[in-house]
């Protein structure tokens, strides 16, 4: 089994926001389901962890797109492992069109945890090291993201059914989703987004009260906290251009 994963995707207009371009909540399903693939296709995926009483849980994610895919265009989508610990492992992709011109790159940091305790459990690095190459992904690795909780005032937000996943918790991508609902759309109108970060802290439930926040750090770069009972459940930081 090649230790380089290939996934295809089209970028069907219905998927792309309102300048024809691939938004990055979809982006993030197209990592989520290529790591998904890759995994499951090495024996470590979703049905053999649900045998162990285990499941992967994103952790950290770190996405630079140099330009977004438009209505129509091929998206190939490479994910490989770049290491493992005892407790985490890092994941790498890379973006390109069909013909080999690069949309972007993304980092992951994922832990297996048990189904019933929701706590870490040790990964089997012989079994995921096998898998490991050393092929570039030249970005920045998931770094410390200062708190935006306290330097903003948060808008109230609670969980709702179209924000929860298989197991019943608030899906990755909608934390995503609702921070970059927090930028006014003329931002978006005038610039892009050139680096987007989060760091998953816990998981959000139905029914639970949360506020964003958003903080400006520097010119064009801001830090986004979502928040339960004044406690951040994910930070994240957007750098536009």
């Amino acid at each position: 089994m090649e230790k380089v994963g290939l996934y295809h995707f089209v970028a069907e207009p219905y998927l792309t926001d309102f300048r024809g371009r691939v938004t990055l909540p979809m982006i993030g399903n197209y990592l989520i389901h290529a790591a998904s693939g890759h995994a499951g296709e090495r024996g470590f995926g979703f049905n053999d962890m649900s045998e162990r009483h285990t499941a992967w849980v994103l952790s950290r994610l770190a996405i630079e797109m140099r330009e977004y895919p438009a209505a129509f265009e091929e998206i190939c989508l490479y994910t490989w492992i770049d290491e493992v610990g005892r407790l985490f492992t890092g994941r790498c992709f890379e973006l390109t069109d069909g013909r080999g011109k690069t949309f972007g790159f993304a980092r992951s940091i994922w832990a297996a945890i048990d189904v019933e305790t929701r706590r870490p459990t040790l990964l089997d690095g012989e079994a995921l090291g096998a898998y490991i190459t050393d092929r570039p992904c030249p970005i920045e690795k998931p770094g410390k993201i200062a708190p935006a909780e306290s330097r903003s005032e948060g808008i109230p937000y609670t969980i709702k059914y179209s924000d929860l996943d298989i197991n019943g918790h608030f899906n990755s991508v909608k934390y995503i989703e609702h921070l970059l609902d927090l930028f006014a759309i003329d931002q978006f109108r005038e610039g892009e987004i050139g680096r987007f970060e989060i760091a998953y802290q816990s998981e959000g439930k139905q029914g639970m009260p949360l506020t964003l926040h958003k903080a400006e750090a520097a010119p064009g770069k801001y830090d986004l906290a979502i928040c339960h009972e004044g406690k951040a459940i994910c930070r994240a930081a957007a750098t536009w251009r």
